[in-house]
């Protein structure tokens, strides 16, 4: 099962299955737990990873110590593949959000392999788009949208990613405390916190430590517009 997540990443996308299988065998697992650093903001970067199981948050810090949460990746999405085609220093920090299994490929591993499959580069580039479509999207959201309306639109991104139907709705286990939530919307906690309280008192949400029931997803739909 957890193979075939991992094949939904975009590097897999039009292999064959022989060829999808060697590459997943040439690639290292890593079993790391919540609060493990991946890499740091600034490193080198010579390698890619894909989420088999588990949460990963991409993160900057600001020069005075203001954290940024650029996104929270699960099973089947990829991260550090920017250095492949741009070669330099990381431009996040990459920390475990919950018990992760990652598989880890080498900078000249890949390029060797995308001689050999060269579409899998047309795979990459878009799946780099699609990720700077969403960058593109947040700074929108930050400049025309309110604190509770991007708030609204987190959760609901959560959901289609992390999500779980239920007999109420759909329970999002987020493994974010509500500093990291809060970073990854771009607010305060306080502020995050009212927002999350008012779609409580509406009877929108219910929340459960780290994770949240969306009891009502299409009134979220609204207000996150």
């Amino acid at each position: 099962m957890e193979d075939d997540i991992v094949l939904s990443a975009p590097m897999f996308a039009g292999l064959d299955p022989a060829a999808s299988a060697a590459l997943i065998e040439s690639m290292k697992t890593l079993d790391v737990a919540r609060g493990d650093v991946i890499f740091h903001e600034g490193e080198p970067g010579d390698r890619l990873y894909v989420v088999r199981s588990g949460k990963i948050k991409l993160g900057r810090r600001s020069n005075d110590g203001r954290e940024n949460l650029l996104a929270v990746l699960g099973p089947g999405e990829m991260f550090g593949e920017l250095s492949l085609f741009d070669p330099g220093p990381r431009t996040a920090t990459a920390t475990v959000v919950a018990d992760t299994t990652l598989l880890e490929l080498g900078h000249q591993d890949l390029v060797a392999w995308l001689d050999a499959q060269p579409t899998v580069a047309q795979h990459l580039l878009q799946a780099l788009a699609r990720r700077l479509r969403r960058t593109n999207e947040a700074l929108a959201d930050l400049v025309f949208s309110d604190v509770p309306g991007r708030v609204a639109k987190a959760l609901l991104d959560l959901s289609t990613r992390f999500g779980e139907e239920v007999d109420e709705g759909i329970r999002v286990a987020h493994d974010l405390t509500q500093e990291e939530l809060a970073q990854l919307v771009g607010a305060s906690r306080e502020t995050v916190n009212k927002a999350l309280a008012d779609f409580a008192a509406r009877g929108w949400v219910r929340r459960e430590g780290r994770a949240v029931v969306l009891l009502d997803a299409d009134r979220l739909e609204r207000r996150a517009r």
